[in-house]
């Protein structure tokens, strides 16, 4: 049975040590910002840079693992039905939506939404790093390192299944970003197995 995460939204939730996780895109082409911070040590939280450094590539996908700022590893993925996802870019927020939109009355975006869902957890916002962006779909020129969102791989009932390798507290979005989502706002689902 699953959850469902409404549009421009988010969840924050436990997950123990050896339970999966199966983040899903029911309906494709809608990005999920995922964070974990350590069940009894919020300061032990999921890492990009340790990430990309360890495993040498900037594209994550089955067999992969996810490192802590401390290079413990947090979450392994098991399944990929897409094999293209964001570990690069910060999530969207309220000063994104200003910058790069222009908006006048920005929404507080991804960044918003995980950190009201990450608050009782006793996260404060300055602790979310870059988040694992499931789904997104960021290109990178070789020549010149430009980075160019384009509308997510994922179609209808993809999903990425990580196995926790330590209790955490993870968050999830549905994303806010006009950009990533090739400009339209769906839900995701997820199952804790």
């Amino acid at each position: 049975m699953h959850s469902e995460i409404a549009p421009r939204s988010g969840v924050a939730f436990k997950l123990a040590k050896g339970r999966k996780l199966k983040v899903i895109d029911p309906q494709g082409e809608q990005v999920s910002d995922l964070l974990a911070f350590r069940a009894d040590d919020i300061d032990e939280v999921i890492s990009s840079g340790r990430t990309l450094d360890y495993v040498s590539r900037i594209f994550l996908t089955k067999g992969d693992p996810i490192y802590s700022n401390r290079s413990n590893v947090m979450l392994r993925i098991e399944e990929d039905t897409v094999g293209r996802h964001d570990f690069l870019l910060t999530p969207c927020s309220k000063d994104t939506f200003r910058i790069i939109y222009g908006d006048e009355h920005p929404h507080h975006g991804c960044f918003g939404n995980l950190a009201n869902a990450l608050a009782p957890y006793g996260v404060k916002p300055d602790q979310i790093p870059v988040a694992f962006n499931v789904f997104m779909n960021v290109r990178v020129d070789g020549e010149t390192g430009e980075l160019k969102v384009d509308p997510p791989l994922s179609r209808a009932g993809d999903h990425v299944l990580f196995s926790a390798e330590m209790d955490l507290i993870i968050a999830l979005t549905a994303c806010s970003a006009l950009q990533s989502n090739n400009y339209s706002f769906k839900p995701i689902h997820y199952e804790i197995i």
